[in-house]
């Protein structure tokens, strides 16, 4: 195994920026707020907490162990560390979840770099509550502008990935995050200066637990189990890769908690923005594309200043959004470089043009293809991709996981063990193997299985 011509990260920053940039995007900004404030504020946010240790802190251990211990990308790290078994097969699919969910991811941001120019250059300043909902929809149903903001996305993540690991993917993602983080701090600062913000406060993390209950407790407990698991991308070698750049100076435990914690501040603060918005205008904080592409523009259009607030918060996403982009492409490129000995210009070149054209379904998916519906009336090629992404690759991969580090027909939990705890920092318990053997395992598969119910029976 020839580590000594690895690529490194340049810093212990750089990967704890790079990794969470990975697990920080769009879901944080839309999702988390509102689910908090669905299922009792700080009443969810504690259980959210409590399974965000307990459920996603384990697994993303064990990816980055065995990215640093194989020193390879998700391609060939079982390999690695256990030769001639199947375990290998598992690589090939992670990364097929890798290109799924870029198909999609990449259309998405897309629309997020539309709306930051847009709202510049002043297109949204003039409309009425009616016109923007139209702008949105007008934008989804024409195809080739979508394409175009797709390709530049794309674009982007290739020009970065192609500078190389340091000088590219880890200062420019430095770069965002530090931006992004001054940016949300920023605009919180600002919604919580409107008038009636604090009503919005309040209902955003004032810990309402007979919310809790109205909603029903497993219902709850699984929503907030669900975020959890979800926010932190692991089980398809995202945080594999990012494990291969890094030295044995610090034990992987302690970095995944600060991972964690940033992920987490990210997530709580751009609810600090939504929900004092939204009270202070009267506006119901919705889920989904609607609240950051129809609410919260007709949020800006009433503010005093709401222009530059406006711009400032769509920076903001694109930071979110290309993040993840960059950070998901620099894995597929590392899977071209590590697997075929591709040199890194053409792997990410390739993979660029291959994205491009593998984008284009979802694009469609909302004009001209719009009659297919594969989950059923009102779903789209969107809906299909990520529920393949989200309820199927990312359990799925996790559970593998899981099994590779904890039983001797994998890689072992000693030697997993050793790989996380080395270097200084805080250490992964021994006395949890037991849960993680057996009692995680089961967690995940009851998220899998809701996530059908879910889906399919409700």
């Amino acid at each position: 195994m020839e580590t000594n011509t690895r690529e490194r990260l340049g810093s212990r920053l750089g990967f704890i920026l790079l990794s969470a940039g990975c697990a920080i995007g769009l879901g944080n900004v839309w999702r988390f707020p509102y689910v908090t404030g669905e299922y009792g504020g700080a009443a969810f946010v504690l259980l959210y907490l409590f399974f965000l240790v307990f459920l996603g802190l384990p697994i993303l251990v064990m990816e980055f162990s065995v990215g640093r211990a194989s020193q390879r990308n998700i391609g060939l790290a079982f390999k690695v560390l256990k030769p001639n078994t199947k375990w290998n097969l598992y690589g090939h699919i992670a990364i097929i979840g890798n290109y799924l969910l870029l198909m999609f991811y990449t259309v998405v941001s897309g629309w997020v770099l539309a709306y930051c120019y847009h709202t510049a250059i002043g297109s949204l300043a003039p409309l009425n509550t009616n016109d923007v909902a139209l702008f949105f929809t007008t934008l989804l149903n024409n195809p080739l502008e979508q394409i175009f903001w797709t390709a530049l996305t794309i674009f982007i993540g290739v020009g970065v990935c192609s500078l190389g690991l340091q000088k590219g993917v880890e200062r420019i993602t430095k770069i965002m995050m530090i931006a992004l983080l001054f940016i949300i701090v920023l605009l919180a600062a600002r919604s919580l200066t409107l008038p009636n913000a604090m009503e919005g406060v309040r209902f955003y993390l004032y810990p309402d637990f007979s919310k809790l209950l109205e909603k029903g407790l497993w219902t709850s407990i699984y929503a907030a189990m669900g975020q959890a698991f979800f926010t932190l991308s692991i089980g398809m070698g995202c945080m594999t890769i990012f494990g291969s750049y890094i030295s044995k100076e610090r034990s992987l435990t302690g970095e995944s908690i600060n991972i964690l914690i940033l992920d987490t501040f990210i997530g709580l603060m751009a609810g600090l923005i939504i929900f004092p918005a939204s009270f202070s205008f009267g506006v119901a904080a919705d889920a989904g594309p609607g609240l950051i592409f129809i609410t919260l523009p007709n949020i800006f259009n009433s503010m005093y200043l709401g222009q530059i607030w406006g711009t400032l918060f769509f920076i903001f996403m694109s930071f979110a959004s290309l993040s993840t982009v960059i950070a998901v492409l620099e894995n597929i490129t590392a899977y071209g470089i590590d697997v075929y000995n591709i040199p890194r210009k053409k792997s990410v070149i390739t993979q660029g043009v291959l994205l491009f054209f593998l984008a284009i379904p979802c694009v469609l998916g909302f004009n001209i293809l719009s009659d297919f519906q594969p989950l059923g009336k009102g779903t789209n090629i969107l809906d299909l991709e990520d529920f393949i992404v989200s309820s199927n690759i990312l359990p799925i991969g996790s559970l593998i996981y899981l099994f590779f580090c904890c039983y001797r027909k994998g890689w072992g939990w000693e030697n997993f063990i050793n790989e996380a705890n080395t270097g200084k920092g805080i250490k992964f318990p021994k006395l949890l193997y037991g849960y993680v053997k057996y009692i995680l395992p089961v967690i995940i598969l009851v998220v899998f299985v809701q996530g059908y119910i879910e889906k399919f029976f409700k």
